[in-house]
């Protein structure tokens, strides 16, 4: 029996995706669940699975092709048994590659697959980072950069200037364009404060190891400032509000999007009711958005929505800086480097681990006090995080 196989319903939010990839060619045999392509859209690659066990007969879009939801793809040959296709250099490229690349390719990610099989690579060979001994995009990258073992140096002609030219991809034009959104419609405003990380170093350094071994998770700072931040947005409501054309929406409930840099651009996976989560579960997912926004095996409604957005350039060097807003949401926290500084506590000079915090926020929104407050109450919290438990 002859079965379509079709773009997978889209949120809404998602118009269409573009073809990245095919994993099969016509006449190959595949089984139900298989990832036959990968398709990209503004925000996730998605793996399109086979609806059945059988042989894949048609292709009837082509790779970089823009399709919708419910177009069909291909067609799929129930319970028919397969060859190996005449003409199908990726395929000849798989068949020919040993078991353990095979076996550490199907733990890539698509990002990182579509890599492996552009530039011909033995996955069994590239150090994997991501969870599970899966292959990331940065690995394939990080091992491409590489020099080979023997390989003669090429030398440019001397003068030459190379360049490269290449398309943008979805999720970074998507990144632009909502970066250009902001800054056009919003009157973003920055206002900064300090905070003094002595009290919370000496709770992490007192329980990380009875946490770790409690929870089967690290103690990080995520998890204290989430805390804070959903505290100091009960206080002020208005920083937890976003637009919807002409209408503010006050949210009740504490959606956190957590910014995570990823090979392919920033994602922003959210921590739905955040607000009902203790430390341990905050940073269990945190820790597991992060790798698979990186391998790129996160949904995409995990990454819709979200009432406040934190982002930590600190985890780069960023001593400060002045994060942009992810709208529709009104504001968004910016995390920095700590860093040893001579401060004054109590009339002496004394070395504290300080971080600058930045808000930035909507002013049509949010007023001046109500954003220099929220920061007061985040810092106030952070150094003091008993504060955290006894929600005071």
């Amino acid at each position: 029996m002859s079965i379509e196989v079709k773009v997978p319903q889209l949120p809404e939010s998602v118009a269409d995706a573009t073809l990245v990839a095919w994993r099969k060619q016509p006449g190959e045999a595949v089984t139900r669940g298989e990832s036959l392509v990968d398709l990209e859209t503004d925000k996730v690659v998605l793996e399109v699975p086979a609806p059945a066990s059988g042989v894949l007969r048609e292709i009837k879009m082509a790779n970089g092709a823009t399709v919708t939801s419910g177009q069909v793809l291909a067609t799929l040959e129930e319970g028919a048994v397969g060859t190996a296709p005449a003409a199908a250099p990726a395929a000849k490229a798989a068949a020919a590659a040993p078991a353990s690349q095979s076996s550490a390719a199907d733990k890539s990610g698509p990002a990182a697959r579509r890599l492996i099989e552009e530039n011909k690579l033995d996955s069994a060979k590239i150090a994997a980072t991501g969870k599970d001994g899966r292959v990331t995009k940065g690995d394939v990258i990080q091992h491409l950069a590489k020099p080979a073992a023997a390989a003669p140096v090429a030398l440019a002609p001397a003068g030459a200037r190379a360049e490269q030219r290449v398309p943008m991809t979805r999720l970074r034009a998507r990144i632009a364009e909502r970066l250009i959104q902001a800054q056009a419609s919003a009157a973003m405003l920055t206002t900064f404060n300090e905070v003094d990380l002595t009290a919370v170093n000496e709770l992490r350094s007192r329980y990380k190891d009875k946490f770790e071994k409690a929870h089967g998770v690290k103690l990080g700072f995520s998890s204290f400032f989430i805390k804070a931040a959903i505290e100091a947005l009960k206080k002020f409501p208005a920083v937890n509000a976003s637009i919807d054309g002409s209408d503010i929406v006050y949210h009740e409930y504490y959606d956190i999007g957590v910014a995570v840099s990823t090979d392919r651009g920033l994602m922003v996976p959210v921590l739905r009711n955040a607000e009902n989560l203790g430390f341990a579960e905050i940073e269990s997912a945190v820790s597991a958005y992060a790798t698979r926004a990186r391998d790129g095996s996160i949904t995409i409604e995990e990454l819709t929505g979200g009432t406040f957005t934190i982002t930590n350039g600190g985890v780069f060097g960023s001593l400060i800086s002045t994060p942009i807003l992810n709208m529709p949401q009104v504001a968004i926290l910016g995390m920095h480097k700590i860093q040893d500084r001579p401060v004054v506590v109590n009339g002496q000079i004394v070395i504290r681990p300080m971080m600058y915090l930045a808000l930035t926020y909507d002013h049509r929104i949010v007023d001046g006090r109500d954003s220099v407050q929220f920061l007061v109450a985040i810092k106030d919290a952070l150094e003091d995080p008993a504060r955290l438990l006894l929600n005071v």
